[in-house]
């Protein structure tokens, strides 16, 4: 098995068990479009800003084009300088909130409507392309890299945590289902991937400390861990006083970014 297939099996064991996700009252794969809105100060001090920020700080004019784009917090993080943005995402209604947003900044906006790399062949080039909290949804790396790397006239530079996302929600299906779940893959294991395919690439890791105190739980948080989990809404109670015990954690990044030739 190389590297890609061990990638791919690798993420196919997060699946949810079958008796689980029949029962559940709905889909637990949700990506709520509020939840990608851009706020704050995007232009953060982190490795995968100051890589892509590298790329174009010297070209006049300089496009990103962001994959997976969400809300397009990757992509508004490099404005200024950059004064043209791309977004790709399935989502229509994250399309919206990125050209709103890239609007609202005063810079020009181009969308694609699709999957990544079925959609490539209709999306422009861009000096920078930033590809952020993706690529643990790709099961297929090798052809998603290439094609990041064909639409890039600088670099590549990808943001992911050093491991799977859901990693987050481990503890909680031991809690509610008594389920074990995955540690694999990782970041490390994503590099792997894209050096295998004769990418110099590099990565960089890290840290976002816990903050102080614990944030006040949601109606909305007690709603979006629910539907994770495949429970139903008379759960409800369990799971908000699951949330409220919880401490507060941190989280462990990682940029993985290549120049192209």
């Amino acid at each position: 098995m190389n590297a890609a297939e061990r990638w791919a099996a690798d993420l196919a064991t997060w699946g949810i068990p079958e008796h689980i996700l029949s029962a559940a009252p709905q889909s637990p794969w949700i990506h709520p479009v509020s939840n990608f809105t851009p706020s704050g100060d995007l232009h953060v001090d982190t490795p995968s800003r100051h890589r892509a920020l590298e790329a174009i700080e010297s070209i006049r004019e300089p496009s990103v084009l962001d994959i997976g784009c969400g809300g397009g917090r990757a992509a508004f993080g490099l404005v200024p300088p950059a004064t043209s943005v791309i977004g790709v995402d399935h989502q229509h209604g994250m399309l919206d909130v990125f050209t709103d947003q890239a609007n609202v900044r005063g810079v020009s906006v181009t969308t694609v409507l699709g999957d990544w790399p079925d959609v490539a062949p209709e999306t422009p080039p861009a000096d920078v392309v930033v590809c952020h909290h993706v690529f643990y949804n790709v099961a297929a790396l090798e052809p998603f890299v290439a094609a990041l790397t064909d639409h890039a006239k600088q670099r590549v530079v990808v943001e992911l945590p050093e491991r799977h996302p859901l990693t987050h929600l481990s503890d909680a299906w031991r809690h509610f289902w008594n389920l074990e779940r995955p540690t694999a893959p990782t970041a490390e294991d994503a590099l792997v991937v894209v050096r295998s395919m004769g990418i110099d690439a590099h990565l960089e890791r890290w840290s976002v400390p816990a903050p102080s105190s614990a944030p006040e739980v949601t109606d909305l948080d007690v709603e979006h861990m629910r539907i994770r989990l495949c429970l139903t809404p008379d759960r409800d109670a369990d799971v908000r006083s699951f949330l409220e015990s919880r401490q507060p954690a941190g989280r462990d990044l990682a940029a993985i970014w290549w120049d192209v030739a």
